[in-house]
């Protein structure tokens, strides 16, 4: 049986296996010391779909410009449970948010065993 330890509602990472693992399925999502999100399943959306806009052909509508944001959401590959997403400029590459120590939490947990 493998030692977990949960880092997000939806992530926690399989400190035997250091890989990523979906809390809702147990699916593997990929190598802990890497960006959980290339294991995800992807999903770019136009802001519109998320934000209607509030006035029709006007300026200024009260939502995200698509010129200026788009929204990415990362899914789970096993399940389909929405792990994170994320607002973005135009062409800006994936963010990388969450960075373990692996050792250090390797290390606690077998302190407080």
């Amino acid at each position: 049986m493998s030692t977990t330890k949960q880092i997000t509602e939806y992530l926690e990472i399989d400190l035997d296996d250091r890989t990523w693992v979906c809390t809702e399925c147990a699916e593997t999502i990929g190598p802990a010391a890497e960006n959980y999100k290339r294991g995800c399943l992807v999903r770019e959306r136009h802001p519109h779909e998320v934000h209607r806009p509030l006035i029709e052909d006007a300026e200024y509508s009260f939502a995200p410009d698509p010129e200026w944001v788009r929204i990415v959401e990362f899914y789970c590959p096993g399940c389909g449970t929405m792990i994170e997403n994320e607002y973005l400029p135009p062409g800006h590459p994936i963010t990388h948010d969450t960075e373990l120590d692996i050792e250090t939490l390797i290390e606690r947990h077998g302190e407080s065993q």
